[in-house]
């Protein structure tokens, strides 16, 4: 599938080959969160600072994405929760809506764990065929955060590497699910998944830009393909800076520490 490698290659760093993607898609999900109100003004602060690639809803991408065509990858996320159905991803675009607007993989998400899980499962195998069709890669957010799974097993190794295994053997191209913690807990997640890529979730707002950059540390340790954060970036009192030190953590193997300093702040025991 000579569409697909094409487009995966351009998600990919030219350098390291990870992929730093930021994600703008989570107002339908979960409200409009600080730092989302003006949506054109959030993604000209994003793709600004040159991530590899931003995720975000058919709409945003229509009327916000243009001037960064080219520029930086474009995922289509395909379908969304709401506050009124947290557990269940219905579709809202289709893979030909992703070919028309020239964007280089599909996204949707699948809450593992949930009463819902085998609809989502049946969306993902269309999604998955549709796009195969098309040589259009699929990214899926894998999070095993449905209510049936018990609230302090969310992040376990056990948990995580099931939801990233049970994508890959969907057909997946890159699961991004949660970071388990560590460096070493987070390779087993990798092993797993193989030979799906795997790419670590910001998940909930971190303390400090300092906890960001380490949690990518980690993930470069841990042989991942790379990062998709959202709230962790443009909730950041810069943003644009936060990327650029994300960029050299994850392309230019540097450490957090080093990576902090150069925004021109000190590191945080």
């Amino acid at each position: 599938m000579l569409g697909k490698e094409i487009r995966l290659q351009r998600l990919k760093n030219p350098v390291s080959g990870r992929i730093l993607t930021v994600a703008v898609d989570h107002a339908p999900s979960y409200g409009v969160l600080a730092g989302l109100e003006q949506i054109g003004l959030t993604v000209d602060r994003m793709a600004s600072a040159g991530p590899d690639a931003m995720v975000m809803m058919k709409g945003v991408a229509e009327r916000c994405f243009r001037p960064y065509a080219g520029r930086v990858a474009l995922i289509l996320k395909a379908t969304t929760l709401s506050p009124y159905h947290p557990a269940r991803d219905v579709p809202v675009a289709a893979v030909e809506d992703a070919v028309r607007l020239g964007a280089d993989a599909v996204a949707m998400a699948l809450t593992v764990g949930s009463e819902e899980q085998a609809a989502l499962l049946a969306n993902l195998g269309a999604l998955v065929g549709e796009a195969e069709r098309a040589g259009m890669p699929v990214i899926v957010h894998s999070h095993p955060n449905g209510p049936l799974v018990p609230g302090d097993e969310v992040y376990s190794v056990g948990r995580v590497s099931y939801a990233a295994r049970l994508a890959m053997e969907l057909g997946v191209d890159v699961v991004k699910t949660f970071y388990t913690g560590s460096a070493e807990s987070f390779a087993r997640v990798v092993e797993v998944a193989a030979p799906a890529l795997v790419v670590a979730a910001g998940g909930p707002r971190l303390e400090s830009d300092a906890d960001v950059l380490r949690m990518a540390e980690g993930v470069v340790r841990a042989g991942a393909a790379g990062i998709t954060f959202g709230r962790n970036i443009w909730q950041s009192s810069d943003g644009p800076a936060l990327v650029g030190a994300l960029k050299r953590v994850l392309h230019e193997g540097g450490a957090a520490e080093d990576a902090l300093a150069s925004m021109g702040r000190a590191v945080r025991a």
